[in-house]
């Protein structure tokens, strides 16, 4: 009877300690099925051509079942696929800033660096959407039956981006696509956004960043104009938070971009970063 009992009790651990094991990191060919979800969008897949999305989940590498924040969520593009990936057991969070009844747009930029949009075109900011985008995705999710966390918006400043209830240590991974350098002319405090970033990370915790490429000595100052930022000066903020520089993806690079105009002349791909960072 003992030697039974002694062997219940080492399932019941091994259950236990199975349990608590995170979910291993989604395969190439996961991660090339979501995103060939057929309930994508047409816009989303237009965005695809561009964004790739399967280098990207791939490069971040997502676990099922975590908890992601999606800082700038913009139209939720990214905060759709993290909600896909991190699926029914994970939690997505898509965070953007509320609207300044009183801000006035953004002068256009030398054309723009969306595909959706004719070349002629604003570029738009990143405090355009509203949690309404994100609320239409989660009923285009539910409606189609994909297996995918609902997405919680967020409606919170920049600096400040993390309810309290999960602002200390509660976050698996952070991501910030293509709207750091926007951050620079819409004169938010950067350095208080990553400490608040790296509070609310797991010790262990991803905090992901795209954007476009700038020139040496440009740091941030053509936010506004060009719509990039330079790399050295985007990871020295970053680490200056207490990130440490985990990974560079190269899937989006283009040497060839002279990095001097919003749409690179000749028309070709714009050389874009993608960087990783971890809390120690």
């Amino acid at each position: 009877m003992r030697t039974g009992i002694l062997a219940a009790l080492a399932a019941v651990a091994f259950a236990a300690t199975a349990a608590a094991q995170p979910a291993p990191v989604l395969a190439p060919d996961q991660v090339a099925a979501i995103v060939a979800a057929p309930d994508r969008s047409q816009a989303d897949r237009t965005n695809d051509l561009r964004r790739k999305p399967e280098a990207m989940f791939n490069f971040i590498g997502v676990r099922p079942g975590i908890v992601a924040f999606d800082l700038s969520a913009a139209g939720g593009y990214t905060t759709e696929l993290l909600a896909r990936t991190v699926g029914p057991t994970g939690t997505v969070y898509g965070q953007s800033q509320p609207r300044n009844p009183d801000a006035k747009p953004p002068a256009a930029p030398e054309g723009n660096s969306n595909p959706n949009l004719p070349a002629a075109a604003p570029a738009p900011g990143p405090f355009r959407p509203s949690p309404a985008a994100l609320a239409d995705r989660n009923e285009k999710i539910k409606s189609a039956g994909a297996k995918a966390a609902t997405i919680i918006p967020v409606s919170r400043p920049f600096a400040d981006p993390f309810p309290p209830d999960i602002a200390d240590a509660k976050i698996d991974l952070v991501t910030l696509m293509f709207n750091y350098h926007d951050l620079g002319h819409m004169g938010v405090d950067r350095a208080a956004m990553n400490a608040a970033t790296f509070r609310a990370l797991k010790p262990g915790g991803m905090y992901v960043i795209a954007d476009h490429a700038g020139r040496p000595g440009t740091g941030i100052s053509e936010a506004g104009t060009l719509h990039r930022i330079e790399e050295a000066f985007l990871k020295a903020e970053v680490q200056a938070a207490g990130f440490k520089l985990a990974a560079e993806g190269s899937f989006l690079r283009n040497p060839n971009d002279p990095r001097d105009k919003n749409t690179p002349d000749p028309p070709q791909p714009k050389d874009e970063m993608v960087l990783k960072f971890v809390k120690p």
